[in-house]
């Protein structure tokens, strides 16, 4: 089954890549990520996932970078703590961006890296899932990226790739 991951970052997304790939799975990593700011930071993240998916020869798709949109959305939820209403909105809004594409482009289902850290909740990330699949007729794939030793490889990877691991999520610099 041909599907979409999207991913926020390298370091989050690193060992779910590798795992995936090393299983020829039958995906391709999208990286739409509005929420990071400023641009420069975007940039990186995008750079170094791209690099991620060349090392394990998966193919990269980069959708647009619509942070005026993201804006307009979480309007009056600027001092939501993590894993507040911000959230619930930032993950709804890539989420189905996502799933719309991957349905344009006739991929057969949407998995996520959003709830690999240990920052974010993953149950808010497939509640936000649930709905935008719904939606928009795509299916889900939950993907397990913490347990079973995939948090200790996405560390080893880390430091063995040299990745470049910022220190805040992206919408509000710590």
């Amino acid at each position: 089954m041909a599907f979409l991951l999207l991913s926020c970052c390298a370091p989050c997304s690193c060992a779910v890549i590798e795992k995936l790939a090393l299983a020829k799975e039958d995906f391709s990593v999208v990286f739409y990520n509005p929420n990071i700011r400023p641009l420069s930071e975007y940039q990186k993240r995008c750079v170094e996932n791209k690099r991620v998916c060349e090392i394990y020869n998966v193919p990269f798709i980069e959708l647009e970078y619509d942070n005026e949109r993201w804006c307009e959305l979480t309007k009056g939820l600027e001092n939501e703590p993590e894993r507040g209403k911000r959230c619930d909105v930032c993950f709804y809004m890539r989420l189905k961006r996502v799933m719309q594409y991957a349905k344009e482009q006739g991929f057969e289902a949407v998995a996520s890296v959003l709830g690999v850290s240990r920052y974010k909740d993953l149950a808010q990330v497939n509640r936000a899932a649930e709905k935008a699949a719904q939606e928009v007729g795509m299916p889900y794939l939950e993907i397990e990226g913490r347990k079973g030793g995939m948090q200790e490889r996405r560390g080893e990877l880390i430091k063995k790739l040299e990745l470049y691991n910022q220190t805040y999520c992206g919408c509000k610099p710590r």
